[in-house]
């Protein structure tokens, strides 16, 4: 079904115009654009696995958010900017402008409707910036517009308690957290006997600079990876893995009703 694990009776996509144009008090309505990507995630998960991921943990919290708060999921948008894994096959990127005006159009759309907050559901890792930039945009736009570009895996989780130091530090592709939560969202897609531990070579130590974080630089996965994992997923566990989705959609559903009662601050 398209809802997927969105739960059908908060899948924007299944209202007709009329129960859309008839909705009340839209402008406190939460929209929901859940953002993945189709890229590599080495060899023992599917290319889907941020669209999935997204999706998942969205669903999972809307189906346990209570009905009185008002949020509606978009279709997913599988296609995101994943240049940097464009040396493995398969792996489809849009650039970071042509992600930029699609999602500044369904904006604009959602906004010609009357809604007020939308909220992007980001899974990968590579375009939260993007997100942060076009979000600014779009308020600039149009002033009353609360517009929240959020990464999934931001919300408080167990991953510091389920997840070795290195893995915490280092494990940011394919790797235990990601495996595990696959495990639990979509087991039949995951291939354990192809799951290899890949961490980079000579990756500098006792300094301030990360891959992501603060204090990251430039890299493609490429440089830092033969298999496409960087991480270790062969220590990965549906346990881990439920442990993890309920963790994240508790997490979801603190911040959506954080969202719900948020008005934007005037001066």
């Amino acid at each position: 079904m398209l809802h997927s694990y969105i739960p059908p009776e908060r899948y924007f996509a299944y209202l007709s115009w009329q129960q859309v144009a008839a909705m009340p008090n839209k402008e406190n309505v939460i929209i929901f654009q859940p953002m993945g990507a189709i890229e590599q995630h080495g060899g023992h998960l599917p290319l889907a696995v941020d669209a999935i991921v997204a999706v998942g943990v969205l669903g999972k919290a809307l189906t346990q958010l209570d009905h009185a708060i008002p949020a509606y999921s978009l279709p997913p948008l599988y296609y995101g900017k994943s240049n940097e894994h464009i040396a493995f096959a398969g792996t489809i990127s849009l650039s970071a402008e042509t992600l930029g005006q699609i999602l500044m159009e369904i904006a604009e759309s959602i906004y010609s409707a009357g809604f007020r907050k939308l909220v992007f559901v980001n899974a990968h890792g590579g375009q939260p910036q993007i997100l942060q930039i076009l979000a600014r945009d779009i308020h600039v736009k149009y002033p009353d517009f609360m517009v929240f570009p959020l990464f999934v895996w931001n919300v408080p989780n167990a991953a510091h308690e389920l997840l070795s130091p290195k893995e915490l530090e280092i494990g940011i592709h394919a790797g235990d957290a990601e495996t595990s939560l696959m495990l639990a969202l979509m087991p039949e897609r995951v291939n354990m006997t192809q799951a290899v531990m890949e961490y980079p070579q000579g990756f500098p130590t006792n300094n301030l600079l990360s891959l992501e974080g603060k204090l990251p630089f430039a890299w493609t996965v490429q440089e830092l990876s033969k298999s496409g994992v960087i991480g270790d997923p062969t220590v990965a566990t549906k346990a881990k893995g439920d442990r993890l989705l309920q963790s994240l959609a508790t997490g979801w559903i603190q911040v959506i009703k954080d969202i719900y009662f948020f008005t934007q601050p005037r001066t």
